[in-house]
């Protein structure tokens, strides 16, 4: 497995509406790339938030954070600046 995270700083008051539309308009997208397991959005701090994609191989992660920028400069690009990205493989891979 392999994973593709994102850490974004908004310049937006409101993470609502960040989340909203993550999930409204950018779930569908990546939940249609080959070998998708998961998605996962944090908000660890004000004005941040980080998302978590988990796949089957490296070329489904890297796959999605190109789809993510792609997304995010077409959708929110008022609300989020470019990404800092990171992928790799799982090493640690825990579920109940």
């Amino acid at each position: 497995m392999f994973a593709a995270v994102r850490y974004y700083r908004t310049t937006s008051d409101s993470i609502d509406e960040v989340v909203r539309r993550i999930r409204e308009g950018f779930v569908p997208v990546i939940k249609d790339t080959p070998g998708f397991v998961a998605y996962l959005v944090l908000a660890p701090r004000e004005n941040e938030i980080v998302s978590v994609s988990v796949f089957e191989n490296q070329q489904s992660a890297e796959e999605s954070n190109r789809k993510a920028q792609e997304w995010v400069s077409q959708n929110m690009s008022e609300l989020l600046p470019d990404p800092e990205f990171a992928d790799g493989k799982v090493v640690v891979y825990e579920t109940r």
